[in-house]
Order: C-alpha cells, then structure tokens, then sequence
C-alpha cells in the first residue's frame, strides 16, 4: 500500500510540472514579471512619417478651384445653391503600395466625402452631379434659392478617381467602411466588419467587430476624428480614433489592385475639413 502511495505521489508531481501554467503563473501573478500589454501607440507620432500637407497651402495637391485651406485645414464647402458635385484632390507624390496614412476629418451637415487610396484616374460619369428627375423641375434649396448645378463633369476629368475608400460621412451612416469607387463594387466591407472577396463570389463576412451601437459609438459628430489606413498587401484596416472600423482581405486578383493614387473625395452638401496627413511607405 505504501509503495502504492509513493507512485501515485510520484505521478501527481511530474503531473504538476509539466502541466501548462495558469494566465496568472504566465504573467507572473498579479503585479507580477512574465507577458505585459502593448504599449498604446500615440495618434501623433511620426518619426519615420512623412507630411503630405504643410497646413497652409494645396501644395503638392490637385484640384479644382472649391480646394481651400482655412485655419490650418484643407477644406471644401458644396452647397445647395452652389454644389461641387463629386469632386477629388489628388496627391502628386506618386502611388503607394504597402503604407499606412493617418489624418484627421471633420464634417458639416450632409457632407459625405472619404480617402481614396490605391486609385487611378478614370472618365468621369456623365449623369453624375444629379438634379430633378427627366421632366422635372428641381425642388428649391431649403433658402428658397433655385437649386444649383454641379460643374460639367467633364472639367473634371483628370482628377476623376476610381478605387479604394476610407467612406466618411458628417451623418455617421457609413463612416470608416471600405467602399470601392466607380469600379461597381460599391460598398465591400461596411463598418462593423471583417470581409473578404473571392473571384466569382459574393463578398463573404468573416467576423463582426462589435455591435452596430459600439461601433457607431467611436464617430464623433462636430469634430476631429483620427483616420487610420493600414495597406499592407490584399489586407486593408480602417482605424478611427483608436478603433478597427472594418477590415477587407481582397482575393479577387481581376478587382484587386495593389499600388496607386492617395486623394479625397467630397460629395452631397456641407463642408469637410482634413487636417494634418501622414504617410508612412513600407
């Protein structure tokens, strides 16, 4: 019986040695030494980057005349009675591939705009710019003022972009999504989710990155948000002020495309503010 006993205390300790540690052994208990947190990275920091807007001139940009800077801000305005139609400002760096971008965004009103990123240059859409259905007279501006025309969108043309989308809106509906421009795809991975797209498939969910109420909860409507971009490869993550707001896995090589253009878009009526862009190549 002894002898009994002493295997079985034997087995008991070899058990214990060797069994996997519990999360507090591995961190060493509370206070402890072992595995810790990542350290927070600041939105601010940009050694290594480098600044693609000197916050007091369009220099290094191209677009049409609506492209201002006001109060350390590029900004545009499209009103009713005055409206820009879709409109770009096109970075003149060159393409990037793998890199990440980060600025900030403001909006106004109904202003919907975004990043584009991975772009081209395409013909523009002749029907774009809207206006009262065929026979129709438009609806008057809420001033009571005859509702404006977007400019031809022919004068438009060689900033006319197509591609890749950090989507931004002042209403919140579609903020931080990853939209595709006039390439057909539309919409690919709205806010809240993780998709991929395969050749000849529709785009598939992977996972769901919170709640609809949390995830809207990260905008913040009448001020700065903080834009990140991470493209490295077919994966793009779109961060806002700290948060993954959706991420897309591209594997359609017939849609995908993995260098191009860095420019913003604006669309509908208000005004967006962009402040403060970085780019780091990797």
């Amino acid at each position: 019986m002894r002898s009994t006993a002493l295997v079985a205390s034997a087995i008991t300790t070899v058990l214990l040695c060797v069994a996997p540690a519990t999360s507090q052994q591995r961190a060493g208990g509370r206070g402890g030494g072992g595995f810790r947190q990542p350290d927070p990275i600041d939105f601010s920091e940009h050694g290594g980057w480098v600044s693609l807007f000197d916050g007091k001139t369009v220099n290094g940009w191209s677009g049409d005349q609506n492209w201002k800077v006001e109060d350390g801000a590029i900004i545009i305005e499209s009103t009713c009675e005055r409206p820009t139609g879709t409109v770009y400002l096109v970075w003149q760096g060159g393409e990037a591939a793998d890199f990440e971008l980060k600025l900030e965004m403001k909006g106004t009103r109904d202003i919907n705009g975004g990043v584009q990123y991975r772009g081209w240059i395409v013909p523009p859409n002749p029907g774009r710019g809207g206006g009262g259905g065929r026979g129709q007279q438009p609806m008057p501006c809420p001033s009571g003022a005859a509702r404006g025309t977007p400019p031809d969108p022919a004068s438009e043309a060689k900033w006319n972009m197509a591609g890749a989308q950090y989507d931004f809106d002042a209403g919140n509906r579609y903020s931080g999504q990853f939209y595709e421009q006039a390439t057909g795809r539309g919409i690919i991975a709205w806010k809240g989710q993780a998709v991929r797209t395969e050749e000849g498939k529709n785009p598939r969910l992977l996972a769901t990155l919170g709640d609809s109420a949390t995830i809207d909860s990260y905008y913040k409507p009448n001020d700065w948000n903080e834009v990140h971009i991470i493209a490295i490869g077919n994966q793009m993550t779109h961060i806002m002020n700290g948060h993954v707001m959706s991420i897309l896995v591209d594997e359609d090589p017939t849609k995908f495309h993995k260098s191009g253009l860095i420019g913003i878009e604006v669309e509908a009526t208000g005004k967006l503010f962009v402040r403060n862009i970085w780019l780091r190549k990797m």
